[in-house]
């Protein structure tokens, strides 16, 4: 990988984690907004809500840590692939969990995108971080 390339994969995975991490901090400060993306067949969903969050915020500052970098991709390609049924089931409900079906249209190849970019974090890591 060229230097520039190393650079501009550098600043992704510094905003990637640092979205991580605000992204987890927001299933404390506002439960409620996720509380639709839960399965209604499952049940202590403010747990699941927090347990989540518990779980960006980690894989978010690990990816800051070279050393487990590429754990921290996969464990986001994970956490995206598990996350991935929700958005699919948003953009054919009459009311998607993110609040439009323009949104949920918008949000599923984001998803998409993310989960991209963590298996390419994840395949850097393993080239740069061993």
């Amino acid at each position: 990988m060229n230097k520039f390339s190393s650079v501009i994969w550098t600043g992704l995975r510094i905003l990637f984690a640092l979205f991580m991490v605000v992204a987890g901090v927001q299933h404390f400060l506002k439960p409620e907004f996720f509380l639709p993306f839960v399965p209604g067949f499952l049940g202590f969903k403010i747990e699941i809500i927090y347990l989540s969050g518990i779980i960006e915020i980690a894989l978010g500052i690990f990816l800051l840590i070279k050393k487990y970098s590429r754990m921290a991709a996969l464990g986001i390609f994970v956490l995206m692939i598990l996350f991935l049924p929700i958005h699919i089931w948003d953009v054919f409900s009459d009311t998607p969990a993110i609040g439009t079906q323009k949104a949920a249209l918008i949000r599923l190849p984001i998803q998409f995108l993310f989960m991209a970019i963590a298996w390419k974090l994840k395949a850097i890591s393993e080239i740069n971080y061993k």
